[in-house]
């Protein structure tokens, strides 16, 4: 029996690179967009709380589906265990991937 997905994602959010795992991600029907649903944090598994996973776990505690852009994605892999939901300063090594939604229209 397979047992249920859990899905690491990792994007740019503000400048900074989010870590966060879910169990559930799908494509939206906003073109360009994922969902991300019933996010997962782990809860009093450490004796040394990080200040960046409390402060991820505040600003989603009350969110129910989140709207990821294509272009600030860097990573999604699907996982057998959950981690520790961080965010990392980005120093300059990653960027968005710059994404033209609509087609050009050239004219001859």
């Amino acid at each position: 029996m397979k047992s249920k997905s859990v899905y690491k994602i990792i994007f740019i959010q503000l400048g900074e690179i989010y870590e966060v795992f879910a169990n559930q991600i799908f494509q939206s029907d906003m073109y360009g967009f994922i969902e991300v649903e019933d996010y997962i944090f782990n809860k009093d598994k450490q004796l040394v709380v990080d200040p960046t996973s409390e402060k991820l776990k505040n600003e989603f505690a009350k969110v129910e589906r989140s709207y990821i852009p294509l272009n600030s994605i860097i990573r999604i892999d699907e996982v057998k265990e959950t981690g520790e939901a961080k965010i990392k300063e980005n120093k300059g090594q990653v960027s968005q991937f710059p994404m033209n939604i609509q087609p050009l229209n050239k004219k001859d």
